[in-house]
């Protein structure tokens, strides 16, 4: 073929969408397979630098004042192609610092600022975010200039950090350490609709009662950050708006004083734009063509910019000085009374009744022109609720008061994802230690272990005492938001002590022993729980014929009660556990599926996933000590049992009901085994299969001890922040 040769019938020679599309894919063809991808994100091959890198290192070369000064500048610097309003670009940043981190939630800690997920989609594209990708845009400058020594998740928090601080507010502080991602976060379920802003309901059992929100959500509808600012379902009614806003907020770890603080402090500075038409936009970032260079939301019809921009549709500012940190909000929505009115985009807003002309805001690009201040249900809702509207009198009575409990708030929203306080790094970090970063006493270093670790072998406790034990005092980390975890050894303390999957009666018992031994060598409880786990698998292994040391890394602390945001620790709370193969109550989700949540959160791959279940088996750390998946005779041996009799064509698999299966002989029929899913998917899914394989191979001891000691360490120091 020479170059003026076409493929016959002018076909194109690659697969069209055979690079993007899933028609072909896996999961298309058989839905009901399980899905690893989970396991899989931000691998290591979506990382454009190499192995040597270290984010923490490359802050220790940041000029921190010089990027603050630059931020500062850049708040007054107003750009011809996105026109700052009034001049100011504080409200736009503060607007993207509080949409990147505004999407945590407590129940399972996913969302929020500490990853830079802010860049890609769904995010970067959702309805509520419409115009962050400008504010982004403005910072590349500045992001170019600082280069690999400031990560974008930390820019964006810091921006919008500062804009306070430009505006005139008293900021609490600062702490950077967060990294970005490359990669979208396919972990993170924002809801089942198909539609953005599809009405509420799908995801209340009764839109009523706001409890109902289906876990673990905490926006109200698919596409914003917490509540629609027109009223529940775009239906004003500033009452029942104020409930879904105490949920949504308490999604978020916020109590009802910092939400009255965030939503005041946060409608203080800025506006909202609907002096338009939304259906003249141009797509959102991720669905625009190539020529948009990952620019959304521009308007087709006119200008677009500056006083003609279109976001919530909600047109207007709050106070009439909306580029300064003062107590306009509370003026403007306490001394007015205020009537429905719909913006020129068509959305409800609330206007006041009898405006002085003192009190109107200048427009954002002729300071000759006044407009009218507004409202969204969501700041009438601070009015009209008892309990908000009594906070915002003690503010407005104490306007320091309400300063301070706004700076610490923005830092918890902006911070509250980033973990333990370890991994704050900078000049402005705060010294205090605030509950909900659940501090830790750092932990003795310089003690006996071995003296400690023959002590622990000699005290009676079982194999699966040593190691259930330890492992249910890590197994609450999730790496999501960096919380739980064994240092601190809250697994004695309530709530965790009393949980189910915790095993209370057990617990006690071992801790009954444990906590004499610890004090005698001057360790911690923390460290002694954690090295008891160690033991046990050390004498598992011996018991099985194999000599082994499990890492172990001293210097745990134990927290007290008075450390312990206890409400905030009923979030860790375990309702499923695949590795102790233990399910609460029956659910609607798979116990495979439930698994590969855990894992994911514990920061394991898949095939560490099925090194440590196969592993646990054999040691017998089954939740109530329960046989299902105790494929050996030698229980309590640390062998590869679990794998070599999974794979055997010997047996067959049977069905009994309630996710239970028999193991049967296939030659006589009778019952070997008994089983969970969760046990028998690692035989019938192909990629774990793969690995399981690798364990029942006749050589697979020696990869299987070194496998599980290297994935059973990986979750006892998954919290360590302060070694790493």
């Amino acid at each position: 073929m020479d170059g003026n040769d076409i493929p016959a019938g002018g076909k194109c020679p690659v697969m069209h969408g055979g690079m993007t599309s899933t028609q072909n894919s896996v999961t298309s063809w058989w839905p009901n397979a399980l899905n690893l991808d989970i396991l899989h994100q931000q691998d290591t091959k979506t990382k454009p630098f190499g192995p040597d890198y270290d984010y923490r290192e490359e802050l220790k070369k940041l000029d921190v004042e010089a990027l603050k000064n630059d931020l500062r500048a850049l708040m007054n610097d107003s750009q011809d192609w996105w026109p700052a309003d009034w001049g100011s670009y504080v409200g736009m940043f503060a607007r993207v610092a509080w949409h990147a981190a505004g999407s945590y939630r407590l129940a399972d800690g996913r969302g929020g600022a500490g990853t830079g997920n802010q860049r890609f989609a769904p995010l970067n594209s959702w309805p509520d975010n419409a115009n962050t990708d400008k504010g982004r845009r403005l910072l590349w400058p500045i992001k170019k200039k600082y280069g690999n020594k400031v990560s974008w998740a930390d820019l964006m928090i810091l921006a919008g950090t500062i804009a306070y601080e430009v505006a005139g507010l008293k900021t609490f502080g600062f702490g950077f350490g967060r990294e970005d991602i490359w990669h979208p976060e396919k972990d993170i379920y924002w809801g089942a609709e198909k539609e953005w802003l599809a009405p509420s309901d799908s995801r209340y059992g009764d839109v009523a009662d706001p409890a109902t929100m289906e876990n673990p959500l905490a926006a109200v509808q698919m596409g914003l950050i917490y509540v629609n600012p027109e009223g529940v379902n775009g239906q004003p009614d500033p009452l029942k708006t104020a409930a879904q806003i105490r949920e949504t907020f308490a999604r978020m770890a916020m109590n009802d004083e910092e939400t009255a603080a965030l939503t005041a402090g946060g409608h203080t500075i800025g506006k909202s734009h609907g002096n338009g038409s939304a259906d003249n936009l141009s797509a959102a970032p991720e669905g625009a063509d190539v020529e948009f260079q990952g620019i959304g939301w521009l308007n087709t019809n006119g200008r677009g910019i500056g006083r003609d921009q279109v976001v919530s549709g909600i047109e207007g500012a709050w106070t009439k000085n909306p580029t300064q940190w003062d107590m306009g909000w509370f003026e403007m929505l306490f001394g007015y009374d205020w009537e429905l009115k719909k913006s020129p985009a068509g959305a409800f807003q609330w206007e006041p009744i009898g405006l002085r002309p003192e009190d109107m805001p200048a427009d954002v690009e002729d300071a000759s022109i006044r407009t009218v201040p507004i409202m969204t249900d969501a700041d009438m809702a601070m009015k009209m609720d008892p309990a908000y509207n009594a906070i915002c009198q003690r503010f407005m009575a104490d306007p320091a008061y309400f300063s301070e409990t706004f700076a610490r708030g923005w830092f918890k929203l902006t911070h509250r994802d980033m973990g333990p306080k370890a991994r704050y790094i900078g000049p402005d970090v705060p010294a205090e230690d605030l509950i909900w970063q659940d501090p830790v006493p750092a932990g003795p270093t310089h003690y006996d272990i071995g003296g400690l670790k023959s002590k622990i072998a000699a005290s009676g406790l079982s194999v699966s005492d040593l190691v259930s034990t330890a492992w249910d005092s890590a197994r609450t980390y999730r790496g999501s938001d960096m919380r739980g975890g064994a240092n601190g050894a809250r697994i004695r303390l309530a709530p965790q002590k009393d949980w189910d999957g915790n095993e209370p009666e057990r617990l006690a018992r071992v801790l009954a022993v444990l906590e004499p031994l610890a004090a005698e060598a001057g360790a911690s409880v923390a460290d002694t729980i954690v090295l008891a786990g160690n033991v046990g698998v050390e004498l598992a292994a011996k018991a099985a014929g194999h000599d082994i040391a499990v890492p172990f890394t001293p210097g745990r602390g134990d927290a007290t009660d008075a450390q312990t945001d206890a409400e905030s620790f009923d979030a860790l709370e375990p309702v499923h556990d695949g590795y102790r193969n233990w399910l609460k109550q029956d659910y609607a989700v798979p116990a495979e599926e439930l698994l590969l949540d855990r894992t994911q959160l514990l920061g394991l791959t898949a095939h560490e996933m099925v090194v440590l279940l196969g592993g646990m088996r054999a040691l017998g750390t089954n939740h109530g000590g329960t046989k299902h998946g105790v494929f050996t005779d030698r229980e309590g041996q640390l062998t590869t049992d679990f794998f070599s009799n999974l794979t055997d064509m010997v047996y067959t698999w049977h069905p009994v009901g309630n996710g239970l299966y028999e193991i049967r002989d296939r030659r006589t029929g009778a019952v070997r085994w008994t089983a969970s899913r969760v046990d028998l998917v690692i035989g019938s899914n192909s990629i774990l299969r793969a690995y399981a394989e690798i364990y029942a191979q006749d050589d697979g001891t020696e990869p299987f001890l070194k496998a599980f000691t290297a994935a059973w360490a990986k979750v006892m120091d998954a919290d360590r922040f302060d070694v790493k």
